[in-house]
């Protein structure tokens, strides 16, 4: 099996499993308990907020467990939002943003607040001059993703931010779901307010996830109950998740001080040989991240392509796994190309550090192999 369906989801690593195992079986308690087994379980989550913390080069105290990204996505936009309203109802993101940032920004519209949405170029970048121009006295929350979950176009977050340095009483928020173990990023240096990851995009568990959340900004919680996570996200801690989570982020940083040489030249392989391929447009940007490759194959129906790999135990997919389903065209790669042709046809391949040269080089033999069998059954 070639598994190039990872920015969908990752299999866990063992060691994550097994983390997640020993503490649902020995540690079970409830964090919030005052007896022995429950100060147990609250000693092991703050250990875990400690190693993440570290890890992403940010105070404990910013670390918010959640259940992955688009809860803290929601929790970030519409926190935001109504906490802040009183300073003003105008908020900027991009016009190729995951769906769970899209959604919410349409929830805000639907409830009084202005949505303005930056246009994106050929590689699925943002100007930065469009962004300056769109700022108004009334803007408070800026949400730009770090790296493109279908195209793997990454944004200059670090240059928006300072651009967003000067704004006082605007927020900064970033999906760095499909960046974290990929493509760096210094959350201080860049100006962050808010951040969001997910375990199950770099070998955790799925129902896990961290929000990001400077010391300082105000945020309204989503969920009305208990004090849980200094009162931004009540509900009893997932405290076998959190060090689960932890232990995959841990080694997840690893391999890519290890294995990034390796994944880019896979990407290199694959980009190179599906150029090469009669009938394939690229839509990813040659300098993009180096775990996502999108392509199009105009006349030719996504599901059919994905399936048709399938029987060469090939797994890929169409657009993101949440509209994957929808059978609607990108709206990612509508916005880059303007060619509704070329969106109705994406291939996603996604990468972990656990593929190979090898693999790479099947999937390009067969993926050409398949475009010249469909594209004879559409003559």
């Amino acid at each position: 099996m070639i598994y190039f369906d990872n920015s969908a989801t990752t299999k866990p690593y063992p060691e994550v499993i097994e983390s997640f195992v020993k503490v649902s079986t020995n540690f079970f308690g409830n964090p919030s308990s005052l007896h022995g087994i429950g100060a147990q379980a609250e000693k092991l989550l703050a250990k875990a907020r400690d190693q993440i913390a570290g890890l992403l080069n940010i105070r404990s105290s910013e670390v918010y467990f959640t259940s992955g990204g688009t809860e803290g996505n929601n929790l970030a936009i519409k926190g935001a939002a109504l906490a802040n309203s009183g300073k003003g109802k105008h908020i900027i993101t991009t016009a190729i943003e995951h769906a769970s940032v899209f959604d919410a920004c349409h929830y805000l519209k639907n409830h009084g607040f202005e949505i303005t949405y930056l246009p994106v170029d050929t590689i699925g970048q943002i100007d930065i001059e469009e962004l300056k121009k769109a700022i108004r006295k009334d803007t408070i929350l800026v949400s730009v993703m770090h790296v493109n979950n279908e195209t793997g176009t990454i944004q200059p977050i670090e240059k928006i931010g300072k651009i967003l340095s000067t704004f006082p009483n605007i927020l900064y928020h970033v999906d760095h779901v499909q960046g974290v173990g990929k493509v760096p990023l210094d959350i201080k240096k860049s100006g962050i307010d808010l951040c969001t990851i997910s375990g199950h995009k770099f070998h955790g568990l799925k129902g896990t996830g961290v929000l990001f959340i400077k010391d300082g900004t105000n945020i309204s919680p989503l969920f009305s109950g208990g004090s849980q996570e200094s009162k931004k996200r009540s509900g009893t801690e997932n405290v076998a998740g959190a060090v689960a989570l932890a232990k995959a982020l841990r080694i997840t940083m690893e391999h890519q001080r290890t294995g990034m040489d390796r994944m880019k030249t896979i990407r290199k392989i694959l980009l190179e040989g599906l150029r090469a391929i009669e009938g394939i447009e690229v839509n990813s940007p040659r300098d993009g991240a180096p775990h996502i490759l999108n392509f199009s194959v105009p006349g030719l129906k996504s599901e059919v392509f994905v399936h048709a790999l399938e029987e060469d135990d090939i797994f890929v997919s169409t657009t993101s796994a949440c509209s994957s389903k929808k059978k609607s065209p990108s709206r990612t790669v509508m916005e880059m190309f303007g060619s509704e042709k070329r969106a109705e046809s994406i291939i996603r391949i996604s990468l972990s550090y656990e593929n190979e040269p090898h693999e790479a080089k099947r999937a390009i033999e067969v993926i050409h192999n398949t475009v010249k069998n469909l594209q004879k059954v559409m003559r």
